[in-house]
């Protein structure tokens, strides 16, 4: 019976050639990436690039990959069409929104958030008015600083066992970046695995020209999951603009390098696959 059912498939395959019809691997998954791109031109840089380079991951590893700048997809049945979820410059703002994506999440739904997803600040335009997602899925709670300008930094993998991590060096040079403290300390939380911190060789971290954008000491979490969730948080996703000569000019890219960009399509690949 083994045998016939070879040859049936063999000779199907023949026909399909025969015919002119292409024969297409079924795609592994479907992601959808949500975006504003709208206020930083760091961060619309970053949207702009990220979706390029996750279509050109979409058709290299055959999945598919959707975004969309129109939050009220946020829901539940259009969720339900995909695997992972990625918030590439911000959060979801209405109660709706942020019902849909807990209930996904806590339905078994994967998630990678970039930078600016993980911002709040009471009080500004992106205060911190959902714990569940700052204080519990995040842990890290409020923004506390930042370095400037975008430069790069030596990260240092934490844990080789993650998926996302398992296939990276112990240390290496990220992609420039605009770095991230939080309020919380997330070493704390039992429930947060850390994946990727700044090593000490990395300072001074930041030109300024304030003194608090120079980092000179700490330890500041980059990359992190909740043990409770398909979930990973990178803070990369900040390109470096010509800000100084007003001309907007694109100075750094965060998808071109080759180590880093390992780090978020392995996790990428095990969300989607693990279903």
């Amino acid at each position: 019976m083994t045998g016939f059912r070879t040859i049936v498939f063999s000779l199907l395959c023949l026909s399909l050639v025969c015919s002119g019809i292409e024969w297409k691997e079924i795609p592994k998954f479907k992601a959808i990436a949500f975006y504003t791109a709208k206020n930083d031109k760091a961060h619309i840089s970053f949207v702009h690039e990220a979706n390029r380079w996750f279509t050109k991951m979409a058709s290299s590893y055959n999945f598919i990959y959707d975004s969309t700048n129109n939050w009220n997809n946020m829901n539940t049945r259009f969720l339900a069409r995909y695997q992972v979820v990625i918030f590439l410059d911000t959060r979801p703002d209405s109660v709706s929104q942020r019902n849909a994506f807990r209930e996904y999440m806590e339905n078994g739904g994967a998630w990678i958030g970039f930078h600016f997803a993980g911002f709040a600040l009471t009080p500004s335009d992106f205060p911190q008015n959902w714990d569940w997602y700052h204080n519990h899925f995040l842990g890290s709670g409020e923004y506390k600083g930042n370095t400037w300008r975008p430069t790069s930094a030596v990260l240092r993998v934490e844990n080789h066992n993650h998926p996302s991590t398992r296939n990276l060096p112990d240390t290496f040079i990220s992609s420039p970046n605009e770095w991230y403290s939080w309020k919380n300390d997330l070493r704390r939380n039992p429930d947060i695995e850390i994946l990727l911190s700044i090593d000490s060789t990395s300072f001074p971290l930041g030109t300024g020209p304030k003194l608090s954008e120079i980092w000179h000491s700490g330890y500041y979490p980059v990359v992190w999951t909740n043990k409770n969730y398909k979930m990973l948080y990178v803070n990369m996703g900040h390109n470096d603009i010509d800000y100084e000569n007003k001309t907007g000019k694109e100075l750094s890219f965060t998808f071109n390098n080759e180590t880093q960009d390992k780090l978020v399509i392995d996790a990428l690949l095990w969300f989607g696959e693990a279903f």
